[in-house]
């Protein structure tokens, strides 16, 4: 057969995507495009129409056709075979049959289209195949952006402990009675006058005192701005600008708990107090666990899975995927040349897949759980985190069906939201419950989406709740959920709304302290003698994405 094109078309003819397979001019496929509508006739059952020149072979989905054109010399069972499996293609990357859906999934299934037939000619391929054609997963590359993220949340780690190892600085100087420099003045080559005043620090009553004093001397002498101008410093209006600032954000929706200024010990606000007055969530930060320095020893290694996950809102499973990777950083030469022992002895029950570095010797791993080098002379780098072993678990692996498909996850969230018609309102109850008694969760983290300009009222909540009026979200935090709190509920009701407005769902949380799997690192031995090394193990467990649509 000879394949010209492949489109999906609307019921009336509106072509959404097509894919060309030979050479022929826009304008051509165009027209024959267009003229399959016409020769469509009402009340036949064939699903195929004949012209002069070409064959149109089609399928119906729901609001959709899938069309094909051929030449008419084309055998038409091969072109009935090849419909079918194009059919079959489009609910793989299209999870409904809606013209929005085909859309955003385009390229997608224009790459599909490309892996079944090349040159107008089919290709002798199933629909495993062309998923795994089309994926063209590339292990290198996860390797490194994973290496990457990792260095990145370390760096951000390293710079948060930093900050507050300054801040605790400042602190301990103040304690101690260490004299400070209240009131500093600049050299005019700085931009400032030689009489333009400072405050740093207004502790006491007579400081403040002090400090509108000064303030007032310093606005009643000459400046010496580069502009020349005689702009002088007007008393109260920074403070008047601060409150009419934090009234705005109040009368927006945010949570701010307003501070004078003049009573603080610093024209900024330290750090823990920045961080005190943040909103609960925070999508932002790093999920990373954390080890401090002291602790970590010259072998050192980073265990860290991500899950994500993404259901529908009536309880089926779309897509459940588990990412683990663990990376390795020796700090010493003298430890450069080392084995590491895993202890996996229930992943087969489970149904993980493993795979280790190229350079990993695979039947050391397969017969003793050992990673090491194929190589055993060579060591590893040094001061460099490097990926030795990654695993993922899916949905697919699992071989689960929807009816059991809770058992992988870590957490289940039911929402429940009931309309009512005689007052246009909506009373939602939302619960979770936790599945793996042996996690620990910290900061878990529920976003549920609500109507615009509408208030929610609160009936019952476990744990604790932000309205974020400017973003349309009511934001439900858990600091924590394990064994002996595995289960919550949180119950409101929106006026002016439907159960649709309380979709999507989003969820995030973090685990510093346990993992999802039994994958652990028992120890590491050392190449030449198998002699024990002292070694730290880093551990998180965090969502990547939890999306209930």
């Amino acid at each position: 057969m000879v394949l010209i094109a492949a489109a999906v078309t609307t019921r009336v003819g509106k072509t959404i995507v097509s894919r060309q397979f030979v050479e022929m001019t826009k304008a051509r496929i165009e027209g024959l495009l267009a003229a399959f509508p016409k020769l469509m006739s009402t009340g036949k059952q064939h699903t195929f129409v004949e012209t002069d020149s070409v064959r149109y072979v089609y399928q119906p989905l729901e609001k959709l056709y899938m069309l094909l054109i051929t030449t008419k010399a084309s055998n038409i069972l091969e072109d009935l075979e090849t419909l079918r499996l194009f059919s079959r293609v489009i609910p793989e990357y299209c999870h409904t049959m809606e013209e929005s859906e085909v859309i955003d999934n385009a390229f997608s299934l224009i790459f599909a289209f490309d892996e079944i037939v090349a040159l107008g000619y089919r290709e002798s391929v199933n629909l495993a195949q062309i998923r795994t054609f089309v994926e063209m997963d590339s292990h290198e590359e996860k390797v490194y952006q994973a290496v990457r993220q990792t260095q990145e949340r370390e760096a951000k780690i390293k710079m948060r402990e930093k900050a507050k190892e300054l801040q605790r600085a400042r602190v301990e100087a103040a304690k101690k009675g260490t004299p400070r420099s209240n009131y500093t003045s600049s050299s005019s080559s700085g931009g400032f006058g030689n009489n333009t005043i400072i405050s740093n620090n207004v502790n006491d009553s007579s400081d403040k005192n002090n400090y509108l004093t000064i303030q007032k001397v310093s606005t009643t002498g000459p400046t010496a701005t580069s502009g020349g101008t005689r702009g002088g410093m007007k008393l109260g209006s920074k403070t008047r600008d601060v409150d009419s600032f934090v009234a705005q954000l109040k009368s927006e929706g945010e949570n701010i708990t307003s501070t004078n200024l003049l009573n603080k010990s610093s024209t900024q606000p330290s750090l823990n107090q920045q961080q005190n007055n943040k909103t609960l969530i925070s999508t932002g930060g790093s999920r990373s666990g954390t080890i401090h320095s002291d602790n970590m020893q010259d072998v050192h290694l980073r265990q860290e899975e991500r899950m994500i996950i993404k259901l529908t809102r009536d309880g089926g499973i779309i897509g459940i995927e588990l990412l683990g990777l663990l990376t390795l950083r020796i700090q010493n030469e003298r430890y450069a040349r080392v084995r590491i022992k895993i202890d996996n002895n229930n992943t087969d029950t489970k149904g993980i897949q493993l795979q280790t570095h190229p350079n990993v010797d695979k039947e050391l791993f397969k017969l003793k759980s050992q990673i090491g080098l194929k190589n055993q002379q060579k060591p590893f780098p040094l001061n460099t985190d490097v990926g030795v072993l990654k695993y993922r678990l899916t949905n697919t692996t699992q071989n689960t069906d929807s009816d059991n498909y809770q058992s992988l996850l870590p957490l289940v969230i039911n929402c429940w939201p009931t309309e009512s018609q005689d007052t246009n309102s909506c009373d939602v109850n939302i619960e979770y419950e936790l599945e793996h008694l042996q996690l620990e969760l910290s900061d878990v983290t529920i976003v549920i989406p609500l109507p615009n300009g509408v208030t929610p009222i609160i009936n019952e909540c476990d744990g604790e709740y932000i309205h974020d009026g400017r973003k349309n979200q009511l934001i439900w935090n858990i600091p924590i959920i394990d064994s002996s709190n595995k289960s919550g509920a949180l119950e409101f009701n929106c006026q002016h709304s439907q159960p649709n407005d309380f979709y999507p769902i989003q969820i995030q949380f973090t685990s510093p302290t346990t993992l999802y799997t039994d994958i652990k690192v028992s120890e590491v031995l050392l190449v030449d003698d198998e002699t024990p090394v002292k070694h730290s193990v880093d551990t998180v467990f965090f969502t990547d994405k939890y999306e209930i649509v």
